[in-house]
């Protein structure tokens, strides 16, 4: 598979390196500065999730894919939380990785910090820590995930139907009151407690997270 994306890229234009494990990986992304990196999950050594773990720790940001033949949020979740900026499902289509490919080199490198804030929210994505000012709060793996989605994006008015697909699996019932059960268990926890009112209902929208984190 490896040669046939270098092969492809290359008849794209593009100048194209391989690297057979992870360690090597880790070792070209220091040396060079690359446009994006497509990253195999599946890999001798370490594998791709600690391998872009590795690459955020030593300062490298450049755009990462990673190719997964795993589907499951979870594995999605890891990946993402390990600093990859997207993420494809095998078996996928040549145009679809380089239509994705195209997306993350127009974004370009930004670095990104390890603990994502929102005015007195705090959340850590490796530890799966959540903090309102210096008190932590205990939030399940569920309630977890979609507060890391909003947190992502403060400000932004999310959708049943994005936070659906963002927090749970595509495939989930989408006439099922999931949402809201999550939204009055988040609410419990990370605002009611401190008398702040953080997570906004938008009627006829979807939900939105105060960019000040809530007063």
């Amino acid at each position: 598979m490896a040669a046939l994306i270098r092969r492809g890229l290359s008849e794209q234009g593009l100048t194209v390196d391989v690297a057979g494990t992870g360690e090597e990986a880790v070792g070209m992304a220091r040396a060079s500065s690359y446009d994006a990196i497509v990253l195999d999950v599946i890999l001798p050594g370490i594998d791709g999730f600690e391998t872009c773990r590795t690459m955020r720790s030593d300062g490298v940001w450049s755009p990462v894919l990673m190719l997964t033949a795993r589907g499951a949020l979870e594995d999605r979740v890891a990946g993402l939380d390990g600093g990859a900026d997207d993420y494809l499902t095998k078996p996928f289509s040549f145009a679809e990785l380089l239509a994705r490919l195209r997306a993350l080199v127009r974004r370009g490198q930004s670095e990104r910090p390890t603990i994502i804030e929102v005015g007195e929210l705090r959340l850590d994505p490796a530890t799966h820590q959540v903090w309102r000012g210096e008190a932590e709060v205990e939030l399940s793996a569920r309630e977890f995930t979609l507060l890391e989605v909003f947190m992502r994006r403060p400000g932004h008015v999310l959708s049943r139907s994005q936070l659906l697909e963002q927090a749970w699996e595509y495939d989930y019932e989408h006439r099922s009151n999931i949402i809201e059960v999550y939204m009055r268990y988040l609410r419990l926890k990370i605002d009611q407690p401190f008398g702040v009112s953080s997570l906004e209902t938008v009627r006829g929208a979807g939900y939105r997270l105060r960019k000040d984190g809530g007063h």
